[in-house]
């Protein structure tokens, strides 16, 4: 099977994780970090989940799993060590229509999720079909040594030059090419934020922040 990668806004969204422990709590951080409403069911919870819940994080619902948990999702993830529940909630999604992820059964997933490489707002997405957890996990620890935290500077740098690079566009990706041969991303690799300025303010012709 070949899955199609997409980026999804789910802020705001309700999104429900079956499961309370260690794995549904790595689940549940990720979706809090990109703004989703998290509701959780599960009996008990792990000190991390349950610190959440008393936080007002998210929502919970201290029992075992049935269908009608799902009303209103975006999406699910089941995260239970139990066979014959995920089977149900893979189930129950695929009927509602719901796009669910049972962790580490990919038969039962309508998508999957990549490991990934974070660097500010830049991420980097390595799956492997679900053929080879260990491979991607892999790939992405190369990743994390090749692309360092110059590049979550680089890209805010880039952000803030985007509608002038698009305004000119002849020259934004001359400006782009300009920059990097500069020693724009060295400069922030060394945090050099006053030669990094510099660069930026005599090929653009613009002041930029560096945090």
């Amino acid at each position: 099977m070949k899955y199609y990668p997409v980026f999804w806004d789910i802020t705001g969204k309700k999104c429900v994780v079956i499961g309370g422990g260690e794995v549904a709590a790595r689940k549940v951080a990720r979706l809090l970090d990109c703004g989703a409403k998290v509701h959780v069911v599960s009996p008990l919870l792990v000190p991390e989940l349950a610190d959440l819940k008393k936080r007002g994080r998210i929502g919970h619902i201290a029992g075992e799993y049935a269908d009608e948990h799902l009303s209103g999702a975006a999406l699910v993830i089941g995260a239970t060590d139990d066979e014959e529940i995920n089977a149900s909630i893979s189930r129950d999604a695929k009927a509602r229509g719901i796009p669910v992820n049972i962790v580490d059964d990919p038969q039962k997933c309508d998508f999957i999720l990549p490991s990934l490489v974070e660097r500010g707002d830049l991420t980097i997405a390595c799956g492997t079909g679900g053929n080879s957890p260990a491979l991607a996990r892999r790939l992405r620890e190369e990743l994390e040594a090749a692309y360092g935290e110059e590049y979550a500077a680089l890209l805010d740098i880039l952000g803030q030059l985007r509608s002038k690079m698009e305004k000119n566009a002849g020259r934004g990706r001359v400006w782009f090419d300009q920059l990097m041969a500069a020693g724009l991303l060295e400069s922030l690799r060394q945090k050099d934020a006053d030669a990094a300025k510099k660069i930026v303010r005599e090929i653009t012709g613009e002041e930029v922040r560096i945090d």
